[in-house]
């Protein structure tokens, strides 16, 4: 049985682990982390799966951007143990942490990923959305967490400021 609790500082180290366990080297030379370097993940929408012995299974993150001056969640990375794999834990995180971005008010929510993956969970393309190169625009997509919340929100994505509420 696996437990999800929002990811605290210390589970930090432990969550980039699994991340470089899960992707490929290089990872954080991709433009999504330029948007998240020095900013840190938005508070209680991170989460962390263990098992019953406290092992990590899975994480998921959430970071603040903008997307043509509009607050804007960007989910990723989002990444289960490979002895956790097939059991539905990464579709578990997605909809737990989009449940919980939208009770904390969050309109709109956007990640580079693949769409074959990701539009089962109500992601779809963002064709007016330009993220920083080398991005593939075919693997930029939304979702909106309230109905019209992506209605004219076009335009670059940029950083959310450290200091910004």
């Amino acid at each position: 049985m696996l437990e999800l609790k929002p990811e605290k500082p210390d589970d930090w180290w432990e969550v980039e682990a699994l991340f470089d366990l899960c992707f490929a080297p290089g990872r954080e030379a991709l433009s999504s982390y330029r948007l998240r370097e020095g900013i840190a993940p938005v508070p209680g929408l991170s989460l962390v799966a263990r098992d019953e012995s406290g092992i990590l299974a899975g994480a998921i993150r959430f970071w603040p951007v903008r997307v043509g001056g509009a607050a804007t969640l960007l989910l990723g990375p989002v990444a289960v143990h490979p002895t956790h794999q097939g059991e539905g834990l990464g579709g578990v995180l997605i909809r737990d942490a989009l449940d919980a971005a939208r009770a904390e008010g969050w309109q709109r929510v956007m990640l580079v990923g693949d769409a074959p993956y990701y539009v089962r969970f109500g992601f779809t393309p963002l064709n007016d959305i330009q993220m920083p190169p080398p991005t593939n625009p075919d693997r930029v997509l939304g979702q909106a967490l309230n109905d019209g919340a992506w209605d004219g929100v076009t335009g670059e994505v940029t950083r959310w400021w450290q200091d910004e509420h």
